[in-house]
């Protein structure tokens, strides 16, 4: 057999040459399902999508017919953000798992074309010094050749601005070669959003169970639109940025020699019924609280409690 162990080479230089071979080919295969994935992800948001654009055409062709209509409507936008959170997170990852290899593609997805912020939202100008001495030569006979700006939304409690992040550029009388800070960090890639404003997004949806199309309608309200698939690309971004601080708290908790868990059934809205799913609570023997919550689509996820929280009520 081609595996047999007589087949396989005696020195070591073979044996590592062997071990990096088989390391590539494993991580172009978890590159290559990475973006099957991400692509199966998109296509299930580009079908609810479509079917929710369908039923809300329906409804303007015929009137509302009845309340369950609008109920139905509420509920396949509610299906629709969570389709888009899994898929930009499914992009996220195939995008750094394609990063690993050289023959494995990345997957992009559709993005719809974000509007320009509104022009009665204050600007505040955070200039970003430009450089002393030219960073190509070291020469300090700069001058002034533009700015690029980069607009960021962020919110303040009742209050709305933009941020404009203005990098001077400056051109070097000797060389000729243009510097210019780097461009600034973003929570998520191609951040449009503040970290304050997707801390107030993500506290809404899991902290007060409040969907994204109910955020959506409110910020229109205080005249910021945004649109239903940009706010749950954010939120999906944010959840592939989460995941390795998921990972080290489920690690810490299931490190314990002694768990203490419940099992809790939770109603989970799904189409035209409602669900049960379970949550399970464990309690490590010597840290903090935990908590583990599942629901049938998603795989567990695990967060801590606040300090003062007493194991013995969640034993």
């Amino acid at each position: 057999m081609e595996n047999s162990p007589d087949l396989l080479p005696d020195d070591a230089a073979a044996l590592r040459a062997e071990l990096i071979a088989a390391r590539a080919k494993g991580a172009q295969i978890e590159a290559e399902l990475a973006v099957a994935k991400a692509k199966a992800s998109e296509d299930l948001a580009v079908i609810a999508r479509q079917k929710l654009r369908i039923e809300k055409l329906e409804r303007q062709l015929h009137g509302p017919k009845a309340e369950r209509r609008a109920r139905l409507i509420d509920q396949m936008e509610f299906q629709l953000a969570e389709l888009e959170m899994a898929a930009t997170e499914d992009e996220l990852a195939a995008e750094m798992a394609a990063a690993a290899t050289v023959n494995v593609a990345g997957f992009t997805r559709s993005q719809p074309v974000k509007k320009p912020f509104p022009d009665h939202l204050p600007r505040e100008r955070v200039v970003v010094p430009g450089p002393v001495s030219c960073q190509c030569c070291g020469g300090d006979r700069l001058r002034k050749l533009g700015e690029d700006i980069t607009e960021t939304l962020e919110v303040i409690p009742r209050q709305w601005k933009v941020i404009q992040t203005v990098r001077e550029k400056y051109t070097c009388r000797d060389c000729e070669k243009i510097s210019q800070a780097p461009a600034p960090f973003h929570a998520i890639p191609r951040g449009w959003a503040g970290p304050n404003l997707l801390a107030m997004i993500l506290f809404d949806k899991f902290g007060q169970h409040l969907p994204l199309n109910r955020q959506v309608e409110r910020f229109e309200r205080e005249g910021i639109s945004l649109s239903l698939s940009t706010v749950a690309d954010s939120i999906g971004a944010c959840g592939a940025v989460l995941d390795p601080i998921i990972k080290r708290i489920e690690t810490h908790t299931f490190a314990a020699e002694r768990l203490h868990g419940d099992d809790t059934t939770v109603p989970v809205l799904a189409a035209g019924k409602t669900d049960i799913a379970r949550s399970w609570v464990y309690v490590p023997d010597y840290a903090h609280p935990m908590i583990m919550r599942s629901s049938p689509e998603q795989d567990p996820i695990t967060i801590g409690f606040p300090d003062h929280f007493e194991q013995a009520n969640c034993a």
